[in-house]
C-alpha cells in the first residue's frame, strides 16, 4: 500500500530591512558623492569661464560649416583644432588646404562617418583616446611625427573638441616649446571645461616627458566626470 506524503510549503525567506547605520552610512556616500561633484565640476567650470575671459582668441580663428570650436593652434597654420566635423565640415577643411586629419575618438563609429574624410579628399589618421583621458607617450610622438611629415596642414579632433583634443595640443605646444603648460592648459580651459586628469596632464607636461596622470587623480576625475560621461550616452 503506497503511502502519501505531503511535502509542506517552505517559508518564504523574510527581507531583512537595512538597519539605521546601512542607511546613514549610505546617505554619508551619497551626499559625499554629491559635495566632490559639485565642488569638482563647479570649480572646472569656474576656471574655463575665467579662462574664457582673460584669453585672447587665436589669430586666425574663423567660423567655418560643420566643425565647432574650430581655431589655430600654432602662428604658422600647420596645426589647428576642432570639434568633429560633419561630411560639410570635412569638405570645408579641404576647401581651405587641410590635408590630414587625425581623430582622437575612441567611440564605435560607422563605416559611414570613417569613410567621410577620405571622400573629402582628406588623409584619416586614428589615435583613439577615450572620452575625459589623456594621451600616452607614444601617441603622443605619434602625432607629433604626424604634423611634422605631413604634406599640408593638419586638423586635430575628438568629439566636442575640448578634452582630449586640448591635452593631445597642449603635449604639442609644449613638447615643441611653442607655450608653457600653464599657458596651454589656460588656452584649453578658454576652449571648454576639460577633466582633472587632462588639467592635471596638461600642468605636468614638459619637452621631455609626456606623462599620463597618477592613479589618484585619474580615480577623482573620472568619479567627478562620470554624470558628463553618462549623459553624452543617452
Amino acid at each position: 500500500m503506497a503511502v502519501l506524503t505531503a511535502t509542506l510549503p517552505r517559508p518564504a525567506l523574510r527581507k531583512r530591512p537595512l538597519s539605521q547605520r546601512a542607511l546613514r552610512i549610505l546617505a554619508g556616500v551619497v551626499i559625499g558623492y554629491i559635495v566632490l561633484w559639485a565642488a569638482g565640476a563647479g570649480g572646472i567650470l569656474g576656471l574655463s569661464y575665467l579662462a574664457r575671459q582673460e584669453t585672447a582668441v587665436p589669430v586666425g580663428t574663423r567660423t567655418i560649416q560643420g566643425v565647432n570650436h574650430f581655431q589655430p593652434v600654432d602662428g604658422d597654420g600647420r596645426l589647428w583644432r576642432g570639434s568633429a566635423p560633419s561630411a560639410a565640415g570635412y569638405r570645408a577643411l579641404a576647401n581651405m588646404g587641410i590635408t590630414t586629419v587625425v581623430d582622437l575618438r575612441a567611440e564605435n563609429l560607422s563605416a559611414t562617418k570613417l569613410a567621410e574624410p577620405a571622400e573629402a579628399g582628406l588623409k584619416a589618421v586614428r589615435m583613439p583616446i577615450r572620452d575625459g583621458q589623456t594621451p600616452s607617450p607614444q601617441q603622443v610622438q605619434k602625432f607629433l611625427t604626424t604634423v611634422s611629415s605631413a604634406s599640408g596642414p593638419v586638423f586635430v579632433h575628438c568629439g566636442a573638441g575640448v578634452g582630449r583634443t586640448g591635452a593631445m595640443v597642449a603635449a604639442y605646444l609644449v613638447k615643441t616649446g611653442e607655450e608653457s603648460p600653464s599657458q596651454a592648459v589656460r588656452r584649453n580651459l578658454a576652449v571648454g571645461p576639460p577633466s582633472i586628469e587632462q588639467i592635471y596632464y596638461g600642468l605636468n607636461l614638459s619637452p621631455a616627458k609626456a606623462e599620463q596622470p597618477p592613479l589618484s587623480v585619474v580615480f577623482v576625475s573620472r568619479l567627478v566626470d562620470a554624470p558628463r560621461r553618462m549623459m553624452s550616452y543617452l
